[in-house]
């Protein structure tokens, strides 16, 4: 740290909402040149924290100072004027503008009015050079991957001169090269003497990268700490308010073969399905029980895949045979009535419905199933949703409470049950720890594990390697949009093998699909 004066200071800021005290007399500091870690279970107030920083949230209570004078921001374009930059965890830019427009827009340069298209397009390319991107500034943003438009964000908010610089979960949609290009920024404005709020799920990021770390539980401070001076399992007992042995079942992978499942006709069989420019024709067997991790870079086709095994995206060739009898191309409801249940990986713009209770959000697929013409009794839904909101653990766990108010982390378990109300046969999980707090993860692959073991077959995409191996029974390579492998689980397959794998690209069959 550069300054032994705080940049800002937050002191006794608390915040309710109807039914819910997401806040209660915190305390925090952030100091010019460094890097801190705000750290919390989903629900423990870091994103109601922040918005009450930035002016998002008014406050019940409490003070806010911001370099030696006490503020309060009307709003994120005041906090911003102010130098307090944030880029929030889902991506918050117009993707049907360019790229150069979605960095400056409402600082478009302009002359006697007008905007200066070749000089704001120039400055564009020059910021994102910084960040080693090199784009087409006159795109849409929208033709860029989540993890670019990320990058975008970020590019955004260092070019207004930011003071502090807020990222919650910056890195949820990165691959690790371009975790370690955003970690090299990082660092480099720290050293320039920026305050950067960094707030994440992925334990290990915050030990590479945070100078101090606070951490919240329930709404409350529980403390503020060196990095170096706090063990990382110290740091996870501190997060969940117990101690836990959180590698127990977390770092030892079951072996899970795929030979260890009985076999017979497949629970779905998909031969050459592919769309042009997206993913190469593939062919996959899946059977009940069974986990099937796929596993790639970010843009390796994942995603893709699972898209156009929904029939979220129109495949152009192959087919589907489910329990041995061919489909024909899946749709949506095709799917559904076959018993495939998608969880995406986008759970803003594909997922919940924000102006929706969490009842409503978790019963769409099952009413929809039903058909709207036949509501689902009150009694039957009141059930449905306390088992689900008690088996997930979602909070509040109140089902009239609009699904906006809660954190990222919940949403995604509102997601989750909704699928399970419907009982799938197949389900397809995109990302589905991305942006959870360590807890909730653990929770979530445990339910993975006993959905398999129960009979459900299960589709696992994740960008965490380890969380693959860990959950599934044979895992499928992707890479640049085809699959190149089909690997079977067992013990001579680890993390170097798939990387490996991933990294030659060369095609191997080493599964009976």
């Amino acid at each position: 740290m550069t300054d032994s004066r705080p940049v800002l200071t937050m002191t006794g800021i608390s915040k309710s909402f109807p039914g819910v005290r997401a806040l209660h007399d915190v305390r925090f500091r952030l100091f010019p040149g460094e890097v801190h870690a705000l750290m919390g279970e989903n629900g423990a107030g870091k994103s109601t924290l922040i918005k009450v920083l930035t002016g998002v949230y008014d406050t019940d209570g409490g003070t806010v100072t911001f370099g030696g004078t006490e503020v309060s921001f009307a709003g994120p374009m005041q906090a911003t004027a102010a130098g307090v930059s944030t880029v929030y965890q889902e991506v918050n830019l117009c993707t049907n503008l360019s790229v150069a427009e979605n960095i400056f827009i409402g600082r478009e340069p302009r002359r006697l009015g007008a905007v200066r298209w070749g000089e704001m397009r120039r400055r564009a390319r020059a910021l994102l050079s910084r960040l080693d991107l090199d784009l087409d500034v006159s795109a849409p943003l929208g033709s860029y991957s989540l993890a670019i438009q990320q990058m975008v964000a970020i590019a955004r908010a260092i070019d207004v001169q930011a003071r502090v610089l807020i990222l919650d979960e910056p890195t949820s949609s990165l691959d690790a090269d371009e975790v370690a290009q955003l970690f090299r920024i990082m660092r480099q404005l720290r050293d320039e003497g920026i305050a950067i709020l960094f707030v994440t799920h992925f334990l290990d990021q915050v030990y590479a990268i945070a100078d101090r770390i606070t951490v919240l539980r329930n709404g409350q401070l529980v403390g503020e700490y060196p990095t170096a001076e706090l063990p990382q399992l110290t740091l996870v007992e501190k997060m969940i308010g117990k101690e836990l042995d959180i590698l127990e079942g977390i770092d030892e992978q079951p072996k899970r073969a795929v030979a260890a499942l009985e076999k017979g006709t497949p629970l779905v069989a998909v031969s050459d399905l592919g769309r042009s420019g997206a993913v190469e024709p593939f062919s996959l067997t899946i059977h009940a029980g069974e986990v099937v991790g796929l596993a790639g870079l970010l843009g390796s086709g994942r995603t893709e895949v699972a898209r156009l095994l929904f029939g979220a995206d129109r495949a152009d060739r192959g087919e589907i045979a489910v329990d041995g009898q061919p489909t024909g191309l899946p749709t949506p409801s095709r799917a559904i009535e076959r018993g495939i249940g998608f969880c995406s990986e986008n759970r803003r713009a594909e997922g919940i419905v924000a102006e929706l209770s969490v009842r409503e959000n978790m019963l769409l697929a099952m009413q929809a199933s039903r058909g709207w013409l036949r509501p689902i009794p009150r009694r039957r839904q009141d059930e449905l949703v306390e088992k689900y909101i008690t088996a997930l653990q979602i909070r509040p766990a109140d089902p009239e409470a609009p699904v906006r108010n809660l954190s990222g982390g919940n949403q995604q378990k509102v997601l989750l049950a909704r699928w399970l109300i419907t009982e799938p046969r197949l389900l397809i999980l995109d990302e589905p720890t991305r942006g959870i707090d360590i807890g909730a993860k653990t929770e979530l692959q445990k339910l993975v594990t006993q959905l398999s073991d129960g009979g459900m077959a299960v589709l696992f995409i994740s960008a965490e390697l380890e969380e693959v191996l860990r959950l599934s029974h044979k895992v499928v390579v992707m890479r640049d949009r085809r699959m190149v492998a089909h690997l079977a689980n067992d013990d001579s397959l680890d993390a170097d093998r798939v990387m490996q794998t991933i990294a030659s690209g060369s095609h191997r069959e080493e599964v009976n699909r």
